[in-house]
């Protein structure tokens, strides 16, 4: 945030996180200021923006972990609808973290929510090619994400350039924090 380096176009966005199932290991502090919601994701997005200001929303597709509760795409699907109708900010749809699935799960909510402009991911170099493709075709926005090494998150974001991915169509995402 060192302005004097030059300007900067697009400020910071706060984003908070909403899990798609109640969250069964967070400490009590941490569920306190959502007591209420955490069953209803819409509810629980809502309640983040319209009580404490969230300008995205960061939906965590937990339940489709295939070593947790191993939910169809078209269950995850169906909560990406619902939350993505109820809101008015930008909306980051998440995957489990599960290459094979997140492929699968991702690429029904790209079809599905068609044009809404999502930002989706974790995209990884194993499923760039078929993610990048459903969000070139169907108009969404990709976060890749690797390991913290600039160099491997330099290479996909070429993979997904030279997959025809535009640049303004994809987040990085090192997993860490800010790399200068």
């Amino acid at each position: 945030f060192y302005l004097f380096e030059g300007e900067m176009p697009q400020l910071p966005r706060i984003a908070m996180e909403v899990w798609d199932m109640p969250p069964q290991e967070w400490p009590e502090a941490a569920v306190e200021p959502f007591a209420g919601v955490t069953d209803d994701p819409v509810a629980w997005a809502k309640k983040c923006i319209n009580d404490y200001g969230a300008e995205m929303i960061a939906l965590q597709l937990v339940s489709t972990d295939p070593n947790g509760l191993n939910r169809g795409a078209d269950e995850a699907v169906e909560v990406v609808k619902k939350v993505a109708d109820a809101i008015n900010v930008p909306l980051i749809v998440w995957g489990c973290g599960n290459e094979e699935k997140d492929t699968e799960v991702l690429r029904k909510v790209s079809e599905v929510c068609q044009g809404r402009n999502l930002i989706i991911g974790p995209v990884v170099e194993g499923d760039h090619k078929r993610i990048g493709a459903s969000a070139i075709g169907y108009h969404h926005t990709v976060i890749s994400s690797t390991p913290m090494d600039i160099n491997l998150a330099k290479q996909l974001t070429i993979l997904l350039g030279n997959l025809g991915v535009p640049d303004e169509q994809i987040i990085v995402d090192p997993t860490t924090s800010g790399i200068g």
